[in-house]
């Protein structure tokens, strides 16, 4: 291989699995159990760094996995964003897979695989976006990650909030255009700031933003007016990617070069890059008009989902620490709370109203019952709920 990564028939044929899976599997067979109906359930018992809230992502890829297999699938929306525990500390499941065991045992590996890291990217990015604020958040982290992974990682980033993402392949996955403008490369090459500019500016897509990166040679602040003179009114704004060494007080950097433009006549925007992450955007949220957002999105801290058998031939089994029986969760989408019965339980009331179940059909024997959704219809989604949610401490 060229690459060492799976294609997608090794996917689904189960090849990227633990060997642990098809040693079961084969004695499973022996016996006969193969064919005993299970129902599996997908959980996450804590969440990275204390977080009160993640965003389940991944779910397009995980029910491509398991179409063809002779099972139903019940999930939640992709973009619902949900808790690890309800208030009387019962596990909140994101989907269940039903059938017999035998049909898609080799496939808890990439099943947990596909939802763990995008809903851990995902997450990340909301947790920005909600910091964020209405400042722009564009995803700049590809370049951390495998390169064959970079449309799942811009999809997800883009899904928990990310306004924009840089990669061409990322940007055609949610049928977008790439935004980015200039590396440092480029005025390294010319030799000159101004030089590097211009032809930036006389080749770029008139569609494309005239950023410039300021920090390459100087101080912020001679550049930023020095942008300023080459490009005029042609400028729409400075990108500072000053590396983490040669900041110093960053938000007192940002101010000066603003100041310095702004009683020039010049409203360019400011953006900031490099090594952003959320005490950053805290920080300078009030400064700046946009982040560019890369390493703490695309290596965000994966969702620590796990798969459970929870009923076996119907009946409720589990191992310890676990419950088991089929479950139904519950939310009120106005207050956000939480809880999880019993599968078939009547909707509990809050805020004078019957709460939201939450996990639906997605998958009938085999066959896919759920509408997809646009990767900009679940943005929006996942925006509606973070304005919900508590406030990040």
């Amino acid at each position: 291989m060229a690459f060492f990564t799976a294609g997608d028939k090794e996917i689904i044929d189960g090849e990227t699995t633990d060997i642990y899976f098809v040693n079961t599997l084969n004695a499973l067979k022996k016996y006969g159990k193969d064919r005993e109906s299970v129902v599996a359930e997908f959980t996450a018992d804590t969440f990275p760094h204390n977080y009160q809230w993640a965003v389940f992502c991944g779910l397009e890829e995980f029910l491509t996995l398991f179409e063809n297999r002779a099972v139903d699938v019940y999930a939640v929306d992709e973009g619902t964003i949900f808790v690890n525990k309800d208030r009387k500390r019962i596990r909140v499941p994101v989907a269940y897979v039903e059938g017999p065991y035998g049909s898609f045992c080799e496939l808890e590996t990439p099943a947990l695989g596909l939802i763990c890291q995008a809903s851990g990217i995902a997450t990340k990015s909301a947790r920005i976006k909600k910091l964020a604020g209405s400042k722009t958040v564009l995803s700049f982290g590809i370049r951390r990650m495998h390169p064959a992974i970079a449309p799942m990682i811009d999809r997800s980033a883009y899904i928990g909030g990310c306004d924009s993402v840089s990669s061409i392949a990322g940007a055609n996955a949610i049928g977008k255009v790439p935004v980015g403008t200039m590396p440092h490369a480029l005025m390294i090459m010319f030799g000159d700031q101004s030089a590097a500019w211009k032809a930036f500016d006389e080749t770029a897509d008139e569609s494309v933003a005239r950023i410039a990166l300021i920090d390459t040679y100087y101080d912020e602040k001679a550049e930023a007016l020095l942008a300023c003179k080459t490009l005029g009114k042609k400028l729409t704004g400075v990108r500072l990617d000053t590396p983490s060494s040669r900041k110093g007080k960053m938000e007192d950097i940002v101010a000066e070069v603003k100041w310095e433009m702004n009683i020039r006549g010049f409203e360019a925007k400011v953006i900031v890059s490099g090594g952003v992450d959320e005490e950053e955007v805290l920080k300078l949220r009030d400064l700046v008009d946009g982040f560019g957002v890369g390493t703490c999105i695309s290596n965000a801290p994966t969702i620590n989902f796990a798969m459970d058998v929870i009923e076996k031939e119907g009946k409720p089994v589990a191992k310890r620490g676990k419950l088991g029986g089929k479950k139904q969760w519950f939310r009120c989408d106005h207050c956000f709370n939480f809880e999880v019965l019993p599968w078939g339980a009547e909707p509990p009331q809050c805020c004078g109203e019957r709460m939201k179940p939450m996990l639906n059909k997605v998958i009938e024997k085999g066959k896919r019952v759920y509408a997809s959704k646009s990767a900009e219809d679940i943005r929006n989604y996942v925006l509606s709920q973070i304005a919900c949610v508590e406030e990040i401490k």
